[in-house]
């Protein structure tokens, strides 16, 4: 205790500040929980980074120019680490907090290689929309072709941390943080505002046409389930009993 004489307080690897030990039940839950947020953080961006870089490089094999402009890349990276500043404050499944976790690389692995593909496979589908359905496919149309991967990419690397962040069912089951929440809907919001703003031609993003918008929301909603399919295949990635 801090009442202690000198000696003990010297040799003590603790030190308790109030004369009660539940102190100590809620440093080790607080630290479970900590741990919990830190690892959603590494999942999701290992996955979210190794997905794209499938993406990029399947779609400068076929392109005749770039799938997205460096600005638009940072800019879309800069507006998604914005989103993931509101993870130290998400809930954590009470499952999760109910016994220590080890620090696994080999579990961090086996999630990114294998979410990872996925999220590129939807990224080529958006590819696929953009290319053939919308007939973005010149050069002078680069603009367009961009500005769907841009929307596409921000708004599922926004959402799927929704889906990673709990072995439950996202939004029914386990809800994440206040926070969390509205810091994403207001990501999604500026990522869908972007092109049709003023801010947007100094990114090189241009209005894209309404049929995009019906066949996005389709692309996303089944990455998103079916990313919540993988997880519950990589349950050992979660430490889940």
């Amino acid at each position: 205790m801090d009442a202690a004489v000198d000696i003990a307080k010297v040799s003590a690897d603790i030190i308790l500040l109030e004369k009660n030990l539940l102190v100590l039940d809620d440093g080790v839950v607080e630290g479970r929980r900590v741990f919990a947020n830190v690892l959603k953080y590494i999942r999701t961006g290992a996955s979210s980074n190794f997905g794209n870089m499938f993406s990029v490089l399947g779609a400068s094999a076929w392109l005749r120019f770039l799938p997205m402009a460096p600005i638009q890349l940072l800019a879309n990276n800069l507006r998604y680490d914005i989103s993931q500043t509101a993870i130290p404050t998400d809930h954590v499944d009470a499952q999760y907090l109910e016994r220590p976790r080890r620090w696994e690389i080999g579990d961090i692995t086996r999630f990114m290689l294998t979410l990872g593909p996925l999220s590129s496979v939807f990224d080529h589908a958006t590819f696929g929309l953009m290319y053939f359905v919308l007939r973005a496919d010149a050069p002078a149309l680069a603009p367009l072709f961009q500005t769907g991967w841009f929307v596409e990419s921000l708004l599922s690397q926004t959402l799927v941390l929704h889906v990673i962040r709990t072995l439950r069912t996202p939004w029914f089951e386990s809800r994440a943080s206040m926070a969390l929440t509205m810091t994403s809907i207001a990501i999604c919001l500026v990522g869908i505002a972007l092109p049709c703003s003023p801010i947007g031609p100094a990114l090189g993003l241009v209005p894209l046409p309404l049929v995009f918008w019906p066949l996005l929301a389709v692309l996303v909603a089944t990455y998103l389930g079916l990313a919540n399919v993988v997880k519950h295949w990589c349950r050992r990635s979660y430490g889940a009993p």
